[in-house]
């Protein structure tokens, strides 16, 4: 089944996001976006136009118009995602589903345990060569990403084993790589939310983001705070609201959305029953206190 949706950033607006079966996702972006990813599954990204540029915790790599690039599982990345010379960046991401991976696994066994002296790919970012099987492969992605046909949950499933398949084809050490399958890594919770509140998305997103199931988040969640998770963070949006409008002088509206809120009236009911006031009203009443303050200083 496909997917759309639309999402607004801070430096840039994605103007075309197809997602089909959280396997192959096409996106076309006029503005220069910048976003911090979680890849819980294997990816292959390829850049039509513009540049991609991912930074990992091992390298920064820039890749440009018509290349390929691996993207580890369980890893956090920042992705800027770059038009260039006035033509939009365009890239198709094509995900390897561990379920898929396990069931191809299966299928080569054999062939899987003559490679266990080979050692995994330890990089997290790793652009591929230019060969034959990708190009092939990602060139019938595009009559179903250009037109927004949907294919068939059948046809992305053959379309995965070839994935695999050129993988493999590159380099053998895709073998241990693709197919470990030990306990998925968990990021630190804390950590990850505190970079991330002010983000528009559901806990099942954010509990996903950091390597966990919705149950186990919420019970990681509850070791290191007495708040419930949208209380925690909805206090966190609150308070950055606050700081953006008195430090940054951005109006109750630009600060409500810049801090995650996207629902105007939401925010300000939610700032009036945390601060006693509504955002303008909270902002004039500061600013009155300060100049009284002021005066008598100077008396």
């Amino acid at each position: 089944m496909k997917k759309e949706c639309y999402i607004c950033s801070m430096n840039g607006l994605m103007d075309n996001l197809v997602n089909y079966g959280d396997i192959l996702l096409s996106c076309s972006i006029k503005h220069d976006m910048h976003m911090e990813h979680r890849m819980p599954a294997h990816s292959i990204i390829f850049v039509r136009s513009g540049k991609l540029i991912i930074e990992g915790r091992d390298s920064t790599d820039e890749i440009t118009a018509d290349n390929f690039v691996f993207v580890r599982r369980d890893c956090s990345v920042n992705v800027t995602k770059v038009p260039l010379d006035g033509t939009p960046y365009r890239g198709i991401n094509f995900t390897l589903p561990r379920r898929y991976l396990k069931e191809y696994y299966n299928r080569i066994a054999t062939i899987c345990r003559k490679m266990r002296g080979i050692s995994p790919i330890g990089q997290t970012v790793n652009i591929l060569p230019q060969t034959t099987g990708l190009k092939s492969l990602f060139g019938s992605f595009m009559p179903y990403t250009d037109s927004g046909e949907t294919p068939s949950d059948e046809w992305l499933r053959l379309k995965v084993d070839e994935a695999i398949m050129c993988l493999l084809n590159i380099d053998q050490r895709f073998y241990p790589t693709l197919f470990d399958f030990n306990e998925v890594w968990k990021i630190d919770l804390l950590d990850f939310m505190e970079h991330n509140f002010t983000e528009d998305l559901t806990l099942e997103e954010f509990a996903s983001y950091t390597g966990r199931s919705l149950a186990t988040f919420k019970r990681d969640f509850a070791k290191i705070s007495t708040l419930s998770p949208q209380r925690w963070i909805t206090e966190h949006r609150l308070e950055r609201a606050k700081e953006l409008m008195i430090k940054n002088g951005l109006t109750a509206q630009e600060a409500g959305y810049t801090a995650g809120f996207k629902n105007r009236s939401h925010f300000s009911q939610a700032f009036k029953k945390m601060y006693g006031h509504a955002p303008s009203e909270y902002i004039k009443m500061k600013v009155k206190n300060e100049k009284q303050a002021l005066r008598a200083m100077k008396n």
